[in-house]
């Protein structure tokens, strides 16, 4: 992981981030300087940016907000004060409404972001300052250690390039949390195709099948926010095993991005997950995410042992094979 401490200063009234980084300074200020770029990773897993405004210069603003898998939304806003390409910048970051405007009585905070050349690549300082203590201990207290540590740990697929970071390692898991697990896989083809293989129900047909000797035999979506959903399968004859299904609620659609959605197994009173897929292009591949949102670590387990990571790699080959070769 990137990041290699976050560390807060009562007495400085500081907050300090540091992440080391196999690419040179020049990249790390590409990333933070270009929008696009900085959505992939400015916000904790769960929780992604979408950048309205960039204006990159001494006095210039940035509007962002953060969406959770609910929908909610949480906005911030910059206000470049200083900037020393490639060497850094500095920005007042406010908690910001729907228009962009600071909201009062929430804290701001002046970050220096500095990147400086290592003998391994580069290092990331980003220095938080705050006016008082008490601004400090609310930041603190809202998971700005942890949410900052996970946000940052997502840059190396940024910097690297999506085929650099992900081609040929099939499906990678990630355990984040007691709660939460980010699963990976690039898929050579590209982001429409990609996301109408996981909408469309004919296509679902051909490639979510999990090992080899399954069948679908359910497949109702209703693509709409709030819309119910439910797949079935069960076991060709020869094959072990017994039907099951699933059904939920989608909470969040924002096509072809980004789809959250419930799940729960189908006739038993198991908890239901939250998972959150997020698609993105580049190059021509698509790098699929998909964020699960566990009740605790006893039910994560439970369901990671079932051999579920393995049998996505299935599919998604199958999906490479039979919808996108």
């Amino acid at each position: 992981m990137p990041v290699t401490s976050v560390e807060s200063d009562a007495e400085a009234l500081t907050m300090t981030l540091v992440a080391d980084f196999a690419v040179g300074p020049e990249r790390l200020w590409a990333v933070f300087t270009d929008p696009r770029q900085l959505e992939r990773f400015w916000g904790p897993p769960g929780w992604p940016s979408t950048f309205d405004s960039f204006d990159f210069r001494v006095g210039g603003r940035a509007t962002y907000r953060m969406t959770s898998p609910q929908g909610e939304s949480a906005g911030g806003a910059w206000e470049f004060t200083a900037i020393d390409e490639p060497r850094g910048f500095e920005v007042i970051d406010s908690f910001a409404d729907d228009s962009g405007t600071p909201i009062e009585g929430m804290p701001s905070m002046r970050m220096v972001f500095t990147f400086d050349g290592t003998p391994e690549g580069s290092r990331l300082r980003n220095v938080s300052h705050f006016a008082t203590a008490d601004a400090l201990e609310q930041i603190v207290a809202m998971g700005a250690v942890e949410g900052s540590t996970l946000a940052m740990n997502q840059l190396d697929a940024v910097l690297q390039g999506l085929r650099a970071f992900a081609q040929g390692k099939g499906t990678q898991l990630e355990i984040l949390d007691d709660q939460h697990v980010r699963i990976t896989r690039l898929i050579d083809g590209p982001r429409e195709l990609v996301w109408r293989a996981h909408v469309d129900p004919d296509l679902m047909q051909q490639w979510m099948l999990g090992p080899d000797g399954w069948r679908m035999t359910e497949r109702e979506v209703d693509r709409i926010e709030g819309g119910t959903y439910r797949i079935a399968w069960e076991p060709e004859p020869g094959t072990e095993g017994e039907a099951f299904g699933f059904d939920g609620e989608i909470l969040l659609l924002d096509e072809p991005r980004r789809m959250v959605q419930t799940e729960h197994m189908t006739g038993t009173d198991y908890p239901a997950t939250i998972n959150d897929l997020s698609l993105y292009e580049e190059d021509g591949a698509t790098l699929v995410t998909l964020l699960i949102e566990y009740p605790d670590a006893a039910t994560r387990d439970a369901v990671l042992d079932t051999g579920m990571v393995e049998g996505m790699e299935q599919s998604f080959r199958r999906m490479e094979r039979e919808v996108l070769g």
